[in-house]
C-alpha cells in the first residue's frame, strides 16, 4: 500500500502537491488529542469560541489571493472565479457566528414555583469532517464553524485533490489563536479513513461526496451508533415556465450549468422548458454558451476551465456519446474548442436536445459542463419530470408568479426550491436534500442541531 500521494493539477497535468498519508500511529495520536482537547474546549465560554472563530475568518480574508491561486491549480477553477469561493466562506461563516447565541441557547419549558425545566444543547465530542474537492472551502465551512462554536473538536480530511485546503484552514485557525488539537487535519487512505470513522473517539461524521461513499460511511457509522450528515450530490432540474423572463432565465440557468465546469452538487443538469418559449430559450442558451472561453484556468480570459481529471471528462464524454447514439442532438460544435481533446480534462461545453429520461444524461449525475433540454406541455408534466429522479437537492422554477412558484414547490421532492435563481446557498436557510441527495442539514439555525445533543433538566425544588 502506498504511503504517499500526489495531486495532479488539471491545469497542465503536473504534480502540484506531494504528501505522506497519516500513519496508524499518527491517526491514533490525533484522535486521542482531539478527545483531550474536547474536554477543555467545551468548557470555554461560547462568547470566546465565537470570538476565536471570528478572528480566524478575519485572517482568512487576508489570504484570499493565495487560497484562490491554490484552488485554481489543485482543481482547475478559473482564477477569475476562484476567489469567489472565499467570499462565500466569509458570508456563511459570519452568518453562522451571528446566530450562534440564539441557536445554542437553552430551550426553556414552562414550570412553576417549585419546578424548573429546560433543554441544554451539549456538544457531541469529536467531529470528523470529510470534504470534497469541488468546493473545498465552502463545503467544509458549513460544518466547521457550527461544530467548533458548539464546543466540538474537529478533524478534517480533505480530498487528495485539494490537500492544501485542509492544511491552510488548520494553519489559519491556529494562527488566529485556537488551542492545539481543537482543529486538526489528517491525510488519509480509504483504510485510514475507515479506521477513524470506526474509532470510538469519533462521535459524528460529516461527509460531502458520492452516493456510494455516503452509503459506505452510513453503514460503518451505524454499527457504532454514530451520527452522520451526508450531502451526496444531485441531478438538479430547472423549469422555465411560459411566463418566465427569458433573459433572466437563460443567464441564470446557463451559469448554473457551466460554472465550475458543471462540477457543483447543486448545479443545473436537467432543463425543462414550456413549449411556448422552448425555441427562444434554446436559441438564447446556445448564444450564451458560445461566449464561454475554454482555456487554462490560470489565464484571466478563461471563463470555463478543465474538469478535475481526464477520467472525469471521459465519463461525461461517454454520457454525451450514449445520448447521441440514442437520438439526442448536440447544439454546440465541440470542434471549435481547441483544448477539448479526448484524453484531457478539458471538455467543450455542451447542450443536448431530443433527450429523454431513458438516457443517463437525464437520470445519472453528470458533474460536468453539459445539460439536456426537454420541452413540456404544462406545469404538471414539468413537476412529474423534475421528480423523476433518484436525487432531490435543489429545483429551480422560473416564473413571474410567486404563488405558482410556491404551489409547484410544494409538489417538488427536493431540499431547496428556487424561484428565478439557482446554484446558491443562503446561509439563513437549511441546506439539505432528500432521496439519494443525503441526510441531515447544514447552515441556518437548524445547522447547529445535528452537531449538538439535547440534555434535559427537570429540577424539582423542595417544598417550603
Amino acid at each position: 500500500m502506498s504511503t504517499q500521494f500526489q495531486t495532479i493539477s488539471p491545469v497542465d497535468n503536473s504534480i502540484y502537491v506531494e504528501r505522506e498519508y497519516a500513519t496508524g500511529e499518527q491517526i491514533q495520536t490525533a484522535l486521542e488529542e482531539a478527545q483531550k482537547a474536547h474536554i477543555y474546549w467545551k468548557n470555554v465560554p461560547l462568547t470566546q469560541r465565537v470570538q476565536l472563530c471570528t478572528q480566524a475568518i478575519e485572517l482568512l480574508k487576508t489570504k484570499q489571493d493565495q487560497l484562490a491561486r491554490e484552488i485554481c491549480w489543485q482543481m482547475g477553477r478559473p482564477i477569475v472565479h476562484a476567489g469567489g469561493e472565499i467570499n462565500g466562506v466569509i458570508e456563511r461563516a459570519e452568518y453562522m457566528l451571528s446566530i450562534a447565541e440564539s441557536a445554542l441557547a437553552p430551550i426553556q419549558v414552562p414550570g412553576n414555583h417549585t419546578r424548573i425545566r429546560y433543554i441544554q444543547k451539549e456538544p457531541l465530542g469529536v467531529v470528523l469532517l470529510i470534504a470534497p474537492w469541488n468546493y473545498p472551502y465552502l463545503t467544509a465551512i458549513n460544518t466547521l464553524i457550527p461544530a467548533l462554536v458548539a464546543g466540538n473538536t474537529v478533524i478534517i480530511k480533505h480530498s487528495t485533490q485539494t490537500p492544501l485546503c485542509a492544511e491552510r484552514l488548520v494553519e489559519i485557525f491556529l494562527e488566529a489563536g485556537f488551542p492545539d488539537s481543537v482543529f486538526q487535519y489528517l491525510h488519509l487512505t480509504h483504510a485510514g479513513c475507515e479506521q477513524v470513522i470506526e474509532h470510538p473517539a469519533i462521535n459524528f461524521v460529516a461527509f460531502t461526496g458520492s452516493v456510494a461513499g455516503g452509503r459506505s460511511i452510513a453503514s460503518s457509522s451505524a454499527q457504532y451508533f454514530k451520527g452522520v450528515g451526508l450531502e451526496l450530490g444531485g441531478k438538479d432540474p430547472a423549469y422555465i415556465r411560459e411566463d418566465a423572463d427569458l433573459a433572466t432565465a437563460v443567464a441564470s440557468v446557463m451559469d448554473g450549468v457551466f460554472f465550475n465546469a458543471g462540477q457543483s452538487c447543486c448545479g443545473i443538469e436537467r432543463i425543462y422548458v414550456h413549449k411556448a418559449v422552448y425555441h427562444d430559450f434554446v436559441e438564447a442558451a446556445c448564444q450564451w454558451v458560445k461566449a464561454l472561453n475554454l482555456g487554462r484556468p490560470d489565464e484571466l480570459a478563461t471563463t470555463l476551465g478543465p474538469m478535475i481529471s481526464k477520467q472525469a471528462a471521459t465519463a461525461v464524454r461517454s454520457q454525451i456519446k450514449e445520448a447521441v447514439a440514442c437520438g439526442a442532438t448536440m447544439l454546440i460544435d465541440e470542434f471549435k474548442y481547441a483544448l477539448s481533446q479526448p484524453g484531457t480534462p478539458y471538455l467543450a461545453p455542451q447542450l443536448l436536445v431530443n433527450v429523454n429520461h431513458s438516457m443517463s444524461i437525464m437520470n445519472e449525475e453528470s458533474f460536468g459542463p453539459v445539460a439536456g433540454i426537454m420541452f413540456v406541455d404544462n406545469d404538471d408534466e414539468a413537476v412529474y419530470l423534475m421528480n423523476d429522479s433518484d436525487y432531490g437537492l435543489t429545483a429551480a422554477i422560473y416564473t413571474q408568479d410567486i404563488n405558482v412558484a410556491k404551489s409547484l414547490g410544494e409538489r417538488l421532492e427536493t431540499g431547496t426550491v428556487f424561484m428565478n435563481r439557482c446554484d446558491y446557498l443562503d446561509p439563513a436557510l437549511a441546506w439539505t436534500g432528500v432521496k439519494d441527495s443525503g441526510r441531515g442539514c447544514t447552515l441556518s439555525l437548524l445547522g447547529y442541531d445535528q452537531l449538538t445533543q439535547p440534555k434535559s433538566y427537570n429540577l424539582q425544588l423542595a417544598e417550603a
